[in-house]
């Protein structure tokens, strides 16, 4: 049926106005895209443009070679050695498992390696390659080479590893490097991206750690074309990274290994500091370790066996330890009376043995008592009582004071791991720490060094070195960085008097070189290398009635962990002190007798710098160091021209 021509118009005009309506959308539209599109291609043709860089080139990170250490002759104590893998491209290998199962029979390969490349040869793109095996000796790698056509996608790479030449020598200073854990990630806040590069080192401990900047370098950097993928296409350019700044320490190598070789067999640490400079020269604890083992990662028998081992071979005893500092803290109370105008180096005291404070007895070591005890007296035959006497008229505020001014208390600034503060304590430290008030008592137990007093071999031997200079000498580890001169610790007056200072080095004197003097059998008969030193024995427990009762008086009736503690310290030579020493021998009885000797052998071998002449020990003792020596020259550090053309 036709429609009527008034209807077929009035469609016609309602088509044109949808028409123009559908039509002028579509032109609004089109114009829109225009004005977007030429927005995107004119306006922002330079951002799109590095977007789609961005995804044709990536930026690939260049791990730059880590600084060295070398010790204060220039012998290398951690260098960067050559470090072979073997890799595997699976879209080259065809069949993995074969190429495996070959790989494996050429060389000596892991189990659980192998597993492991497995795993994440099947998760990672055909085109990237794996590590199968690191540290793989040249011997295997030029077997590789040789059997390459048979190892489709296998490839022999180069890098670079830590290693210590000196091996135990240095492991509780230089520390060690490791690979990256989550752990050292979770403690920056903006880690550098080359903590994210697969198998990168980091230094775990010692300097390695407080000197991680330093060390670490800066990146280089490789521009590299890729496709859709990430396949890498061609390398467009490459900037090498900067080498980290090679360290030169103060330690003298042949020095410290001396130091560990002496110290063998004993839970013990040493510490040679030069008086003049600051300079650390050895700063020995033992028993040690080797940080080669921990570079790619420990195994759990070999860690298991250190952190299992009573006498704790992975502490810093030199610097972490901190002991009760016995007799060697008598030279404190001393000076602390002489500036106090409280006596004179003729005033005496009386010693019957023990003296009755607050009805209590506090002994001194020599039962029958020393008699009338004047100061040189007193350091020499290491009277107990004379310093309980002192201390009772000074207060321990002042003893502390004294103690402060010697390095007592007071955290050292140098880059090693844990560093201990110690504890010089007063009256406002036992209320906030204790929640009690000071009683006499604890000044008479100060006296000795006693009670709640603690030092670590480092803050004796800085102690030692500023009674020797009378200035305010600091430790110093690091010598040079890239070859820079680095300020020494040489220190100010300590504005002590000097008169008061020659006393205590009068009768540090006489304790080793007196007959009567504590340290008389490890004197040293070269009239120009004679030292002055304090000797010093720390109870870590006391004899209970109920033992006393069942027989036990000495050390030597106890274990060993509940034996006294055996100090050493002193400076040479005596009239021009260069060196100062402490030495402590945990658990060794006393320290006359273990640390002493230790402590002499130590001093000589630092001023001759070598091995000192037989004539420079006392008769009695040559046959004995004859031996000794004959078995620590096996301990010297590895040497080299290949070693030495780093420095």
């Amino acid at each position: 049926m036709r429609r009527p021509p008034k209807d077929t118009a009035e469609g016609n005009r309602k088509l044109s106005r949808r028409a123009l309506i559908v039509g002028g959308a579509q032109a609004g539209f089109m114009g829109l895209l225009a004005l977007r599109m030429r927005y995107m291609q004119v306006e922002e043709a330079d951002k799109f443009r590095l977007l789609a860089e961005e995804n044709r080139i990536n930026i690939r990170l260049i791990p730059p070679a880590r600084g060295e250490i070398f010790d204060r002759n220039g012998i290398a104590i951690a260098v960067n050695d050559p470090s072979y893998r073997i890799t595997l491209t699976r879209e080259d290998a065809g069949d993995v498992d074969l190429v495996l199962d070959r790989l494996k029979s050429l060389v000596p390969l892991d189990e659980e390696d192998l597993e492991r490349a497995r795993t994440e040869l099947k998760r990672t793109q055909p085109f990237l390659p794996v590590t199968v095996a690191d540290q793989v000796a040249w011997e295997d790698v030029t077997k590789i080479a040789v059997n390459a056509p048979a190892l489709p996608g296998v490839t022999p790479e180069v890098g670079l590893t830590r290693a210590y030449p000196q091996q135990d020598d240095f492991a509780h200073v230089v520390g060690y490097v490791g690979p990256v854990s989550d752990y050292d990630l979770s403690k920056l806040d903006a880690p550098d991206q080359l903590l994210l590069i697969p198998r990168f080192q980091l230094g775990k401990v010692g300097v390695e750690a407080k000197l991680e900047d330093e060390l670490r370098g800066k990146a280089g950097a490789r521009r590299v074309e890729v496709n859709h993928v990430g396949r890498e296409m061609r390398e467009l350019d490459r900037r090498e990274g900067q080498q980290g700044e090679n360290l030169q320490l103060t330690i003298d190598a042949r020095l410290q290994a001396y130091v560990q070789a002496r110290l063998e067999g004993e839970s013990a640490a040493a510490v040679v500091m030069d008086v003049r400079n600051g300079d650390l020269l050895a700063v020995g604890s033992a028993p040690s370790f080797d940080p080669n083992l921990f570079v790619r990662g420990i195994s759990v028998a070999d860690y298991k066996s250190l952190t299992e081992n009573k006498y704790r071979p992975l502490a810093a005893k030199s610097v972490q330890g901190i002991y009760p500092p016995g007799s060697t803290f008598k030279m404190v109370v001393a000076l602390a009376a002489l500036e106090g105008g409280l006596i004179g180096p003729e005033d005496t005291y009386y010693c019957p043995g023990h003296l009755e404070v607050s009805d209590r007895r506090f002994h001194c070591w020599k039962r029958v008592g020393h008699g009338h005890v004047n100061l040189e007296k007193s350091l020499r035959e290491s009277c107990d009582v004379y310093y309980y006497e002192l201390a009772l008229e000074l207060g321990i505020e002042k003893i502390s004071s004294m103690a402060s001014r010697l390095g007592l208390g007071e955290r050292l600034d140098i880059p090693m791991s844990a560093v201990a503060s110690g504890l010089n304590p007063t009256k406002q430290w036992k209320r906030e720490a204790r929640g009690q008030d000071w009683v006499i008592g604890d000044t008479v137990n100060s006296a000795i060094g006693q009670g709640y007093v603690l030092a670590s071999p480092l803050q004796l031997a800085v102690m030692t070195a500023r009674i020797a200079s009378g200035r305010a000498v600091t430790p110093r580890l690091i010598k040079k960085v890239n070859g820079i001169e680095q300020p020494d610790g040489a220190g100010d007056s300590l504005g002590l008097n000097e008169n008061h200072l020659r006393q205590v080095r009068r009768a540090m004197f006489s304790v080793v070189n007196n007959r009567q003097g504590t340290a008389y059998g490890s004197r040293i008969i070269a009239e120009e290398m004679r030292m002055s030193g304090k000797t010093g024995t720390s109870q870590v427990r006391n004899i209970t009635a109920k033992e006393r009762a069942a027989g036990v008086r000495s050390n030597a009736d106890l274990p060993w962990e509940r034996r006294d503690h055996a100090l050493f310290v002193d400076f040479a030579p005596a009239d021009n002190p260069r060196i100062a020493v402490a030495v402590v021998i945990e658990h060794g009885g006393g320290g006359s007798s273990a640390a002493a000797p230790v402590a002499r052998d130590i001093t000589l071998q630092a001023l001759y710098e070598g091995e000192p002449p037989l004539e420079a020990y006392p008769q009695k003792d040559r046959p004995r160091i004859r031996e000794l020596q004959k078995k620590l020259r096996e301990h010297q550090p590895v040497t080299g021209s290949d070693l030495k053309s780093r420095a």
